[in-house]
């Protein structure tokens, strides 16, 4: 029994049992990780419409799609040192794992610097460009600088618990979330209903739990002894390793860019639309994010299992753990639609008290329904192929649905339903852009998972023999 609660908190080989076991055992903690740390910036949210008031909720709303665009780097990081990762663990390259990891570090604490400099710098330029309500607009400048001066425990967090999940560990970094969560409510209470710090001290609170989240995980994956010793030589940055690093996240990384550099350009027509379409449309994304986790979730399960399995030459296994992650994420997003068309309205009231925003942003979750299912063909499958080591069709498939399908779709639409009411156009035109996006979205991975070259990108020894076998 002892034994079992031990194992737990270590890596988890994937490449061998049930996959529906493996796959539960790896995607459970995470499911929860994922919903503790959605709890951040809903926390965040809750207690600055509540104590501050609408315009102080539009403010977090309108800053989330800056922020995430300079985060574009960390995601190149740590998604192709995830590949990375799952694919040398899965191949007991255990040299090679050690060397992903310790480069990695080095190039996260390279890049903060870079991104906390740039941040500081454009967010004033960045805030004017995207055309945020003048209501929000000073609130939107406090929150958005505070955030960037400690994007570092951003960044060492994701990619570190990235690393410990690659292994296949999901819950050491679901437990420092659950705790480093907790925190983060409480000092969101003290800093902005007791303290009166106003949306800075929301902003504190949660680059504060960020940060410690940051130390724990990264002293994990430092002092970790099991697979592999960490050295001042392994942090050495290695031209190979940063080549393969580059090679296998900069696509993802960019396909995350289009993706938000598309959201900040449908945002800037919400902004004009005034300041309660944009925290209809904030509160609404936080409850909305929460039907958005079975498809992160599953997605890295998908990437993590496919990542071992090919590394280890087991393409045997691939597709059935595909379909047993696609089975999952259907039935976990059935659950979360039915909550959300059930306590919808609820939900977004925890958020505002002004019935004109909870009914817009309810009528906004309507149009979302079906999107949610649909998404799960895209999560799922495209983790696949993103953890087979096939990073460039993700992106092009990413490129084409955000810029030549989202952008213009929104901005056509809202053309078209000018009134009196909107002058510049109907708030439900940027959803049913995303909802059109998204099948789109979904039937080109499809496409590709049937017919594209995914199962020829494996990084290992044994994945390159299992292809040439295969062939």
């Amino acid at each position: 029994m002892l034994a079992k609660f031990k194992s737990l908190f270590g890596a988890q080989d994937m490449t061998v049992g049930k996959p529906l076991k493996c796959l539960l055992l790896f995607s459970i903690p995470l499911l929860i990780g994922n919903v503790a740390q959605l709890l951040y910036s809903t926390v965040d949210s809750i207690v600055v419409g509540r104590y501050i008031g609408d315009a102080a909720l539009s403010a977090i709303g309108v800053t989330s799609p800056i922020l995430n665009l300079f985060l574009v780097l960390f995601i190149a990081i740590g998604s192709g040192v995830m590949v990375m990762v799952s694919q040398y663990f899965g191949a007991r390259e255990y040299d090679n794992l050690k060397n992903s990891i310790g480069n990695s570090i080095t190039l996260i604490a390279a890049v903060s610097v870079v991104l906390t400099a740039l941040g500081l710098t454009c967010a004033r330029w960045m805030l004017r460009v995207t055309a945020v309500p003048p209501e929000s607009f000073e609130m939107s400048y406090s929150y958005l600088f505070i955030c960037f001066a400690g994007v570092a425990g951003n960044g060492f967090y994701n990619i570190m618990s990235g690393v410990l999940r690659g292994m296949g560990e999901s819950v050491f970094p679901l437990l420092v979330l659950l705790g480093t969560t907790v925190l983060n409510i409480i000092l969101d209470i003290l800093f902005v209903a007791g303290l009166h710090m106003g949306i800075a001290g929301a902003a504190l609170a949660t680059v504060i739990g960020q940060s410690l989240s940051a130390v724990v995980c990264l002293l994990k994956v430092v002092l970790s002894r099991t697979h592999f010793t960490l050295t001042w030589k392994s942090l050495k940055l290695r031209r190979e390793v940063v080549g393969t690093i580059c090679r296998l996240g900069i696509p993802n990384g960019l396909a995350q860019a289009i993706m938000w550099f598309s959201t900040i350009v449908v945002q800037r027509l919400n902004n004009t639309m005034g300041y309660m379409v944009t925290a209809s449309i904030t509160a609404m994304m936080r409850v909305d994010s929460f039907a958005l986790i079975p498809g992160t979730t599953f997605n890295m399960s998908s990437s993590t299992f496919t990542g071992q399995n090919v590394g280890a030459g087991r393409m045997d296994r691939v597709k059935k753990g595909c379909y047993t992650t696609f089975g999952m994420c259907l039935v976990v997003s059935g659950v979360m639609v039915t909550l959300m068309l059930l306590f919808g309205k609820w939900m977004i009231g925890m958020f505002t008290t002004t019935q004109e925003v909870i009914e817009l942003g309810y009528s906004f979750i309507l149009i979302m329904i079906p999107a949610y299912f649909i998404m799960a063909i895209g999560q799922s499958f495209g983790g696949v192929i993103r953890g087979a080591g096939d990073a460039m069709g993700p992106m092009w498939i990413s490129l084409i649905t955000q810029t030549v399908v989202r952008i213009p779709t929104a901005y056509l639409i809202a053309h078209f339903t000018r009134s009196e009411a909107y002058p510049h156009g109907d708030p439900h035109s940027t959803f049913y852009a995303l909802l059109f996006a998204i099948i789109i979205n979904a039937s080109a991975t499809l496409l590709y998972f049937r017919y594209g070259p995914w199962k020829t990108k494996g990084l290992t020894a044994k994945a390159k023999q299992a292809q040439q076998a295969e062939a």
